[in-house]
């Protein structure tokens, strides 16, 4: 969803009307996963993607059915089907796909959460008899509801969110299914250190679809000469720099500058967040001694087993 934002921003800001797609199953082959988006107008633009091709013509005409009447449909294409040479999957597997008339209003609560590097759930009736059909709610992070199912249903939907780690649909009763899409805040890589392997990092990380963070108070390692397509560069001691970020479960952060007065207070802070992964670098002599140090401060066992440190994998390698 994150990587067609900003099209579909551009496009309600225009006044185009617009229909998102959504895959919500997959079976066999299939070259995108549930949740993956697709959005389009009236006027023949396109932004993302549902089948990597496959599906996207046939889409995009029962979209504009969906936008000229109004009445959402839930698409099912595979190898079974005879349209599917038609449409593209002769190559194995089958897809279902929600096309729905997207709500402006909807999307702005939607994109302002996401804007603040928020995770959200988002819930869509892809199946239903009656008005329900389409409707969509957003849970937020403190599990607060925006938009409504009725409250028959609100209570029931945001518990079965809350024990929901990944993108599917769920039968409420025997007429009624929903899509319970989870999104998560971009990636993030977080460097302290602007070593020579960070500028590599950088790229690698940049190429894999991350954000990219570098942090380093020493201004002839983290200079923007060096670090020229970083998103964000922090020339500050890492207590300033990382109050200034949002860390959350999608954050990832490496420390690479072999300088204690740098690499502990960074440590410490990282293993103190909800970063999914903490690497530092160094030798197991070098790790040892970081230890030792850091269960003095008063860092627990428990919080340093979080910590990946030699950083990195050992492949013999001289270079980056």
């Amino acid at each position: 969803m994150r990587d067609i934002l900003k099209d579909i921003e551009k496009w309600i800001d225009t006044g185009e009307t617009i229909a998102l797609a959504t895959v919500i199953q997959t079976w066999g082959s299939s070259p995108r996963k549930v949740g993956s988006h697709m959005a389009f107008t009236l006027s023949g633009k396109i932004t993302g993607s549902v089948s990597g091709g496959c599906v996207e013509n046939a889409v995009i005409e029962a979209g504009y059915q969906v936008l000229k009447n109004n009445q959402p449909q839930l698409l099912h294409f595979g190898v079974a089907d005879e349209t599917a040479w038609e449409v593209g999957l002769a190559c194995g597997g089958s897809i279902d796909i929600f096309v729905n008339k997207l709500n402006p209003e909807f999307f702005k609560k939607l994109k302002s959460i996401l804007d603040d590097e928020s995770s959200l759930i988002h819930i869509t009736v892809i199946q239903n008899s009656n008005d329900l059909l389409g409707k969509e709610i957003i849970i937020t992070e403190d599990k607060q509801i925006l938009g409504t199912f009725g409250n028959e249903w609100d209570s029931k939907v945001l518990n079965l969110a809350m024990n929901t780690l990944s993108s599917h649909r769920v039968m409420l009763n025997q007429e009624t299914e929903i899509f319970i899409d989870t999104i998560q805040p971009q990636p993030t890589l977080i460097i302290v250190g602007g070593v020579h392997i960070a500028i590599a990092l950088v790229s690698l990380a940049k190429t894999m679809g991350y954000q990219t963070i570098v942090i380093d108070p020493r201004k002839a390692w983290g200079n923007a000469e060096r670090f020229s397509n970083v998103d964000l560069l922090i020339q500050s001691w890492v207590d300033e720099a990382f109050a200034k970020i949002k860390l959350n479960t999608s954050t990832a952060i490496a420390v690479l500058t072999h300088d204690p007065k740098i690499d502990d207070p960074a440590i410490k802070i990282a293993l103190n967040s909800s970063a999914f992964y903490v690497g530092a670098l160094g030798s197991k002599t070098t790790n040892a001694k970081r230890r030792e140090r850091l269960l003095n401060e008063g860092v627990s066992e428990e919080l340093l087993s979080r910590l990946h440190a030699p950083i990195g994998l050992d492949i013999g390698a001289q270079n980056p």
